[in-house]
């Protein structure tokens, strides 16, 4: 009927230590992607494709770390980790189906850059207000079918042992752990699910990258090959922090001494890459730190 979230409870003497910095870490989250949201919506310089993408992965950004970590704040200042079944598996449902449109997402965001920088003269018309919509929308829908067929699958699973999952959340490499019998076959589909979730949009990517450094290359400038590089390198970065740990976690061999290393990796994907988001994309970024600038003058002023 429950699980049992382990989460740091072989830590315990430092609970409050880490309830206060997973605290603080949430606020940055929701302070800083929620001004990123205001000011692509309040500052005109920003109502472009670009910014509207940034935008909703700011806000995809707020609900994937409010899947987890609220429950893990409170299993953190009380000290127990139990969940209902159900409450399990709807927290595993959301995890995937946001992890699944961050994938997408982000691929749909290299490829409006791959539109700007090798078809600048077609931009407009091909990233039309519509088109962008409709790519942001198909990101949020696309996985929804995948991730709940995969949620039922696991939780069908007979578990006859221990109800403890040693982990923060529901995810689906604990749980399988947890399942009896032959589960050969499950770790088989979530290996493809996996696959197609993860990899075909990351695929998409390079190619999307491929295009536009070789066209970067051959600009004449360098004042224009520094320009066209910037606008990308936040995006860069952030695939390679959420990719380069969601990929290790879910496609490494099954293994019992990876435990506290799947902890990490979970926690390095799951709340420092919402945390990193706003400062890559403010700090690196000219017209978001000069709409900040406007956007607090006019809070100073009135």
């Amino acid at each position: 009927m429950e699980f049992v979230l382990l989460g740091f409870s072989d830590i315990p003497k430092l609970h409050w230590f880490l309830f206060g910095i997973f605290l603080f870490l949430y606020i940055i989250i929701l302070l800083g992607n929620g001004i990123i949201i205001l000011i692509t919506r309040v500052e005109p310089t920003l109502q472009t494709p670009m910014y509207f993408f940034i935008s909703n992965f700011s806000f995809l950004e707020i609900c994937y770390v409010s899947v987890t970590l609220p429950k893990m704040l409170m299993d953190l200042s009380t000290l127990k980790g139990s969940i209902s079944f159900f409450a399990c598996a709807t927290q595993m449902c959301l995890f995937l189906i946001l992890g699944a449109t961050e994938c997408f997402l982000l691929a749909v965001m290299a490829y409006d850059r791959y539109v700007a920088i090798c078809n600048p003269l077609h931009y407009p018309v091909i990233m039309s207000h519509k088109v962008c919509t409709q790519l942001v929308i198909g990101s949020w829908v696309v996985g929804i079918p995948i991730q709940v067929g995969q949620t039922y699958q696991i939780l069908s699973l007979p578990f006859c042992e221990s109800n403890q999952i040693n982990h923060f959340f529901c995810d689906i490499p604990p749980l399988l752990k947890l399942a009896c019998g032959n589960i050969f076959v499950n770790e088989i589909v979530v290996f493809i699910f996996a696959v197609l979730i993860v990899t075909v949009p990351f695929m998409l990517i390079l190619a999307s990258y491929s295009r536009i450094i070789s066209t970067i290359l051959k600009l004449p400038s360098n004042t224009g090959r520094t320009k066209a590089f910037s606008t990308c390198s936040s995006h860069l970065i952030v695939v390679f922090l959420f990719y380069g740990s969601a990929t290790v976690t879910y496609l490494k061999p099954k293994s019992n001494k990876y435990e506290g290393t799947d902890k990490l990796l979970s926690l390095f994907y799951t709340i420092l890459t919402p945390v990193f988001n706003p400062l890559i994309y403010s700090l690196r970024n000219k017209d978001v730190t000069g709409a900040l600038r406007k956007l607090f003058t006019r809070l100073v002023t009135m």
